[in-house]
């Protein structure tokens, strides 16, 4: 298996693709984008959707790259580098912490839920895997 090191502009690149796909896929489930990169000093929100049954859904988007399909396909059956496993406690905190804000801010009092989006994509093939976990938190 072949693992990818990018630079920080090629990690900032890789992750807004994903946070494109993982809308582009939110979309065609029948959410509706609220806000894209909410951003407080404290934390952000990749997403803010409303899903078919009016909750707000919050999501947090991660996103790993692969050279080709061979290497993403082997890294799933091997189940390494998972990037749903990059939201760890103190990054559920943050989230938390941004969320409180957009609730207060839009004065919003209904559902609501946390949700990590993992995207696993092969750039250059444009070939993409996306998993929804719901309800993290």
């Amino acid at each position: 298996m072949m693992i990818m090191m990018a630079s920080k502009k090629q990690n900032k690149q890789i992750g807004n693709l994903g946070e494109q796909l993982a809308a582009n896929y939110l979309k065609k489930q029948g959410f509706s984008i609220l806000n894209r990169n909410y951003l407080k000093k404290w934390g952000e929100i990749d997403i803010v959707a409303r899903g078919t049954n009016k909750k707000v859904h919050f999501v947090e988007v991660k996103t790993v790259s692969h050279e080709t399909r061979e290497d993403l396909e082997d890294s799933v059956s091997r189940e390494t580098w998972r990037p749903e496993e990059q939201v760890h406690e103190r990054k559920l905190h943050q989230i938390h912490k941004a969320i409180e804000s957009w609730l207060s801010e839009y004065h919003y009092e209904g559902d609501w839920q946390t949700d990590v989006l993992a995207v696993r994509m092969v750039p250059r093939e444009k070939f993409a895997t996306v998993n929804l976990i719901e309800d993290v938190l």
